[in-house]
């Protein structure tokens, strides 16, 4: 697994019954990766895994396996209970993943010792490489620094870090705490170009579902340091950059369908976008498609 450049934290894509489609799933983990990007993440907060059967995942992280014939996928662990992910991990590794995303249990509010024992468990459940997710805004848990330092010091599988606490403050101590033990990833798309100049090699990237060409090149320009040629796609790309709010899920797929890679189906307990949020969703990337850069 080489943690670096822009890894989409996938949608998945359901048919008009809200079974799973499998045949887009493949589609859309192709077109990302030849558009540039370096892998994919499966089965994370944007994939909706909390509302996947376990058999559904496994069936997914297959399906891109495939489909990517080589390239690595990195399946997200989020599970309620510590068992099942660590059977969700195993299943991952015999899938043919070439890494593990993991998160800490999405509904109970953990301390510190709780969470350290939860997120081993699933780390030391194979030997694939390993990328801890931290996300206190979502999750209500919260890997400080040296926590993660901790980790680190003590699994030698884990690799990475997304940071998704939407404070660039964090990548700096990281940095400094760990140099460059662990690869440092951005995971919320409007700091992007902050988290690279603090130190970050990669991206865990949202609105790439519908606009790979753009993110890939605005993260090129960020790590290459071409300061105007970023700043200028940054500004084009800001009002788009939905994934730090409630609904991420249901905007970012109303984008896919709106630019042809998708459709806005969820399942519940979300629901499409309706009225006034539709209209200013969809106002919003009218006025950002009609000033696409060519890229």
């Amino acid at each position: 697994m080489n943690w670096k450049g822009v890894i989409p934290a996938m949608t998945t894509a359901f048919k008009a019954n809200y079974s799973v489609d499998y045949a887009f799933v493949a589609r859309h983990a192709r077109w990302m990766v030849n558009e540039g990007c370096s892998g994919v993440v499966a089965l994370g907060s944007l994939g909706e895994s909390a509302t996947l059967r376990f058999e559904e995942k496994v069936q997914i992280l297959k399906t891109c396996v495939k489909a990517l014939d080589g390239k690595p996928v990195v399946a997200g662990i989020a599970s309620l209970a510590t068992a099942e992910g660590v059977e969700l991990a195993r299943a991952a590794a015999r899938a043919g993943c070439a890494g593990l995303m993991v998160l800490p249990p999405y509904v109970y509010t953990s301390d510190w010792r709780e969470m350290k024992a939860h997120v081993e468990a699933v780390i030391r459940a194979t030997k694939l490489p390993c990328m801890l997710y931290n996300n206190p805004v979502s999750y209500k848990t919260d890997f400080l620094p040296t926590q993660i330092q901790e980790l680190a010091r003590e699994n030698d599988n884990l690799e990475a870090v997304k940071e998704s606490s939407a404070d660039v403050r964090r990548v700096t101590a990281l940095k400094a705490l760990c140099g460059d033990r662990l690869a440092l990833f951005v995971g919320v798309d409007d700091l992007i170009v902050e988290g690279i100049r603090a130190g970050a090699v990669g991206w865990i990237a949202g609105l790439v579902n519908a606009f790979p060409r753009e993110s890939v090149a605005l993260f090129e320009y960020a790590m290459r340091g071409e300061r105007k040629m970023a700043e200028e796609l940054y500004r084009w790309f800001l009002p788009l950059l939905m994934d730090t709010v409630n609904k991420f899920v249901q905007l970012i797929k109303l984008v896919q369908q709106e630019t042809g890679m998708g459709n806005e189906r969820v399942r519940g307990p979300r629901l499409v976008l309706t009225g006034a949020e539709r209209k200013a969703a969809l106002d919003t990337l009218k006025q950002a498609l009609a000033k696409r850069p060519k890229i």
